[in-house]
């Protein structure tokens, strides 16, 4: 029979591979997962129009600035609380059921366009509607962000706005990714009611 392989001189003979040649675990925290490519994502950041920076007074084609204005329309409009200063509404295009939107009746561009007292009105207006998706959903969590000038994300970078999105565990799929289409299990119509009805009941605390 043949010579019995040194096992230590077998290993030594195998390339090693690189920490980089290694697969990423997705699952593993200390790695920070995986990047998905999203490459039709491009054509619509190119195709963006190129403005400088935001800032200032700005209402031309600005829907928060309409809604604000039509007190009447809040139900066709989504809009699910109204208070002395601004507006508490239902995202049209939410990333969950439940995404609200708050947004003072006075548009600026900047967080710091607002005077001081402004933007304690929005912050208070931010919680009326943190407090307001408590008692009607009871999420586990809640996403609440600022998104300032179109580069940032902001839909509607004259006004600035808050947005909540609650949250629960388990709740995110990659419906987005591999179909483009968001899972919503929830009208707007619905989900509008269920809110009207929770803020009839808090509304003298905040208004």
């Amino acid at each position: 029979m043949g010579k019995k392989p040194d096992d230590g001189g077998s290993r030594t003979s195998q390339p090693r591979k690189s920490a980089r040649s290694q697969p990423t675990d997705p699952t593993d925290p200390g790695l920070g997962g995986a990047a998905l490519q999203a490459p039709w994502r491009l054509e619509y950041i190119e195709g963006l129009p190129k403005e400088g920076k935001p800032g200032g007074l700005s209402t031309d084609g600005c829907f928060l600035r309409d809604y604000w204005l039509d007190p009447a329309g809040d139900e066709k409009n989504h809009v699910v609380a109204r208070t002395a200063t601004g507006l508490i509404m239902l995202n049209a295009f939410p990333y969950a059921s439940g995404h609200l939107l708050a947004a003072l009746g006075a548009g600026r561009a900047r967080l710091l366009d607002y005077t001081p007292d402004q933007r304690a009105m929005l912050w208070r207006l931010t919680d009326a509607a943190a407090a307001l998706m408590e008692k009607t959903l009871e999420p586990q969590g809640i996403n609440i962000g600022v998104n300032q000038g179109r580069a940032a994300g902001a839909g509607v970078p004259q006004h600035l706005h808050v947005h909540l999105v609650p949250r629960w565990g388990g709740d995110v799929n990659f419906m987005t990714a591999v179909a483009r289409v968001r899972v919503l299990p929830g009208s707007l119509e619905a989900m509008g009611k269920r809110y009207r009805d929770v803020w009839m009941g808090m509304r003298g605390e905040w208004e």
